[in-house]
C-alpha cells in the first residue's frame, strides 16, 4: 500500500508518519521509485503500537526504548520484557531510568520489599514497578489507611491470577511477538482492570449498602 493508504488504515497523520520514519521508529517501506515506497501489514502494526504509546504521552525517547527492545531483543526474554515495560509510565521519583544500568546506585524500597516478601514474590529494586509500589504504599500510610497484610494477600492473590491469565496467552513463537504483546497488553488492559474494579465496587455497594444509606424518613 502507498503511504496515503497507510495513513487511512491507521488514522496516523501523514506528518507523524514521516516523523516516525525519520526517527527510525517506523521501518522504511520497500522503495518502488525515488519518491515512493510500498508499505504492508507490519507497518500498520507498528504504527498502531506507536499510536497507543504516544496516546499515553510517552516521549520519543521512551517509545524508542520499547521499539528497540521489540526489534532487537538482547539476552534473556525476561530482561528484554523488563526493559520494554520499564519505559511505560508512571515514572515515580527515585525509579531507575535504566533497569540494566550497572553503575546506578542501589536503592532499597523497604515497603515494597516487605510486601513482596509477604507474597513470596521476586524483589528486584531496579525494576520500576517496585518504586511505583513503594510510592503507593507510602501514600496510603500518609493518608492514614495503610495496606493491611490481609488486604495485601487478597490483592496479591487476585492480581497474580490476572498475571497468570495474561502470560498464558503470550505468544511464544518469537521474543519480538512476546514483547509487543506484553507492552500492548499493559497499555490497553490496565484501564480495563481499573474500570472493572470500580464497577465491582459499585455492584457490591448497591447490593449491600442500600439499607445502610437510607435516611430515617425513608425508613418510615
Amino acid at each position: 500500500m502507498r503511504v496515503s493508504e497507510l495513513v487511512a488504515a491507521t488514522g496516523v497523520p501523514l506528518a507523524s508518519v514521516k516523523f516516525y520514519l525519520r526517527e527510525g521508529l517506523l521501518m522504511p517501506g520497500a522503495a518502488t521509485s525515488a519518491t515512493r515506497a510500498e508499505y504492508g501489514d507490519e507497518h500498520i502494526r507498528r504504527l498502531r503500537l506507536i499510536k497507543s504509546l504516544t496516546s499515553l504521552g510517552l516521549p520519543v525517547a521512551k517509545v524508542r526504548v520499547i521499539i528497540e527492545a521489540i526489534d532487537a531483543p538482547t539476552g534473556a526474554l525476561f530482561d528484554s520484557l523488563g526493559t520494554a515495560l520499564s519505559a511505560l509510565p508512571p515514572y515515580p521519583d527515585g525509579a531507575a531510568e535504566d533497569p540494566g544500568d550497572e553503575d546506578a546506585l542501589p536503592v532499597d524500597y523497604p515497603r515494597a520489599r516487605a510486601a513482596l516478601g509477604c507474597l513470596g514474590q521476586t524483589y528486584t529494586p531496579t525494576y520500576p514497578a517496585v518504586a511505583q509500589l513503594e510510592h503507593a504504599l507510602e501514600t496510603l500510610e500518609q493518608i492514614g489507611i495503610p495496606m493491611s497484610e490481609e488486604k495485601l494477600r487478597a490483592y496479591g492473590r487476585h492480581v497474580r491470577g490476572i498475571a497468570e491469565a495474561d502470560l498464558a496467552e503470550m505468544p511464544t513463537d518469537s521474543p519480538r511477538a512476546a514483547i509487543e504483546y506484553a507492552v500492548l497488553g499493559t497499555v490497553c488492559y490496565e484501564p480495563v482492570i481499573a474500570a472493572m474494579w470500580r464497577l465491582a465496587h459499585q455492584d457490591l455497594a448497591a447490593r449491600t449498602l442500600t439499607d445502610v444509606t437510607r435516611g430515617p424518613a425513608e425508613e418510615e
